[in-house]
């Protein structure tokens, strides 16, 4: 017995590493197939850059609205998709002055829906509203500054310094938590999360904006490294705010991705969690330094 019970614990472990193998061996799939594509757009900026930004915060805005379906409440879909559609793609003709005027009539829309939605929803529609404007802010208004900083003097640079601070931030964190990580940083809401690999985060970020600053003041002289390191330590200790709060969502609800649509990966939404901060983060503190 014992004897099988060993042979059945070993034979857990190699399923658990094969898992693991499997699943880091399709991310990096989908990173080589989609990062030479995204630092395209990145660069051509414009329309390009912001019809693709626009279209993925609207399949984000289908998972969110996914999700809170599947947990019994009746947010609209075409508020949510619609709206956060309007406001990126506002963003992207006019800027940030008129999207606050179309924030404000979505907010107002908001409210007019659930009144009309009343006695479909009568249960959940007082929270289907808090629901579809948390959807519209969170997504819609917050996702937006991706363009915004895109759209930045230098924006394409400084958006390639803010956005990579978020990937090997999170790389950083993911390889030295796994390994090293002993103390938790949300045990109820991500078990896998720890200190050590938050702070291993925090440096990786800061050194890789620092080298990518260095790059890029080649280019553009504005876009220096003790800047980048300012944007950076900001940028690397709160944008996991935005990852864990994902995880808060799906908690909730007992789901472990937002989607499936990409593998290895989750959703769209899972994706995106951290940028989702880091934009305007980034946003701000550059238009300060400016």
């Amino acid at each position: 017995m014992a004897g099988a019970t060993v042979v059945m614990d070993v034979s857990q472990q190699v399923t658990v590493r094969v898992n693991k193998l499997s699943t880091l061996s399709q991310r990096l799939l989908v990173a080589i197939l989609l990062v030479p594509p995204g630092v395209g757009l990145i660069v051509l900026g414009g329309w390009f850059f912001g019809l693709f930004v626009s279209l993925v915060l609207a399949v984000a805005a289908w998972e969110y609205w996914r999700l809170f379906r599947a947990g019994g409440y009746r947010p609209s879909a075409l508020l949510l998709v619609g709206g956060t559609l309007a406001l990126a793609l506002t963003r992207v003709a006019w800027g940030l002055l008129p999207a606050e005027a179309l924030l404000a009539g979505a907010v107002m829309l908001a409210m007019a829906v659930q009144v009309f939605e009343y006695q479909k929803s009568e249960k959940t529609a007082a929270v289907d509203f808090n629901i579809n404007l948390g959807g519209l802010l969170y997504l819609g208004w917050l996702g937006s500054y991706l363009i915004s900083l895109r759209a930045l003097p230098d924006g394409q640079w400084w958006f390639l310094v803010v956005m990579p601070t978020i990937w090997l931030s999170d790389a950083g964190a993911y390889l030295v938590g796994s390994r090293l990580g002993r103390h938790r940083l949300a045990p109820l809401i991500s078990p896998k999360k720890s200190w050590e690999g938050y702070l291993a985060g925090i440096v990786t970020g800061m050194l890789g904006a620092a080298g990518l600053a260095a790059l890029w003041h080649l280019q553009a002289p504005a876009v220096t490294v003790e800047k980048a390191l300012w944007v950076a330590v900001v940028v690397a200790t709160l944008s996991p705010l935005g990852d864990l709060g994902e995880s808060l969502l799906k908690r909730g609800f007992g789901v472990k991705d937002s989607s499936h649509l990409l593998p290895g990966h989750g959703g769209v939404l899972d994706r995106i969690d951290s940028w989702l901060w880091a934009a305007p983060l980034g946003y701000y503190l550059i238009l300060w330094m400016l």
